[in-house]
């Protein structure tokens, strides 16, 4: 088998800590994550003997890099472990939308990892995966399990979550988006707020939406809003709707809200699609 498919998966942050700083600029987190149906789609195929290096094309043409970094320092990772000399064209089509919070390059890295592995059949545990997503970025690792977990460390210590409920997903995107290097660079100077993960954890165990809306919370919204003030005009129309449990994602600028409410979300959709890119989706478990 020489090319695959894959579904590359987006995510949300329930809760984002930021705890300190790590080595290498990386910073201590204590966060949930969940998957979510939101993907990018990834065709991946073996390069043909003419091939000089691999080759990764996307087709959001927003990304101005002339290598996708993430996708190539997943091969990249692969090939140094491995000793691979194969080489590899990857096409990325993208729905995630960038400098959202989303997690769209970690995923895609992580996928095109699992990819290879499968393309080549390198026998690569999912532990072994990890080690290599380290060094590329600290959530990469999510990805290769890809279910609700409790992230820490980095982000690369990921614990399962049980998610009771099934919840629909709203994420509205402002046109700004946020750069991660500088929404963290502004909140090191900053005192950060953070907020009880253990009470996520129960709640969205009970199915207590409730008690999850009350103590969901992210660490980077002060900084990020500093770049994008939208943000909490965002969170403000959501709330406006009835929606309850709404939250910036990752480093941002996406706002999400979550509900078991299929019909509310869609009201919500319908009225503010236009004004911002907006997405419906759902939870994955």
């Amino acid at each position: 088998m020489g090319t695959t498919v894959l579904k590359s998966y987006a995510k949300i942050n329930l809760c984002l800590n930021v705890l300190g700083k790590a080595e290498n600029n990386y910073h201590k987190l204590d966060m949930i994550m969940l998957p979510i149906e939101l993907h990018d789609t990834i065709l991946i195929s073996k390069e043909k003997n003419r091939a000089k290096d691999h080759f990764i094309t996307i087709d959001d043409f927003s990304i101005n890099v002339e290598k996708y970094n993430t996708v190539a320092s997943a091969i990249d990772g692969l090939q140094k472990k491995y000793k691979f000399k194969d080489l590899f064209r990857v096409f990325v089509h993208k729905n995630i939308p960038i400098q959202a919070g989303l997690g769209g390059g970690s995923s895609d890295a992580a996928f095109t990892a699992k990819g290879i592995n499968k393309i080549l059949k390198l026998g690569a545990s999912d532990d072994e995966l990890k080690e290599i997503s380290k060094k590329i970025g600290g959530d990469v690792a999510f990805f290769i399990d890809c279910k609700p977990c409790r992230c820490q460390g980095i982000g690369e210590i990921c614990t399962p979550v049980e998610v009771k409920n099934d919840y629909y997903v709203l994420i509205v995107k402002p046109k700004a988006g946020c750069s991660t290097k500088e929404v963290y660079t502004a909140g090191d100077s900053m005192e950060l707020d953070t907020y009880d993960v253990d009470k996520v954890v129960e709640a969205l165990k009970n199915g207590d939406d409730e008690m999850l809306a009350t103590n969901i919370g992210n660490s980077l919204e002060k900084p990020a809003v500093t770049f994008v003030p939208e943000i909490n005009v965002i969170k403000e129309k959501l709330k406006a709707f009835g929606l309850k449990i709404i939250l910036m994602s990752g480093s941002g600028s996406s706002v999400f809200a979550l509900s078991t409410d299929k019909k509310l979300i869609n009201k919500a959709f319908k009225e503010i699609e236009g004004d911002y890119t907006v997405i419906k989706t759902k939870v994955l478990k």
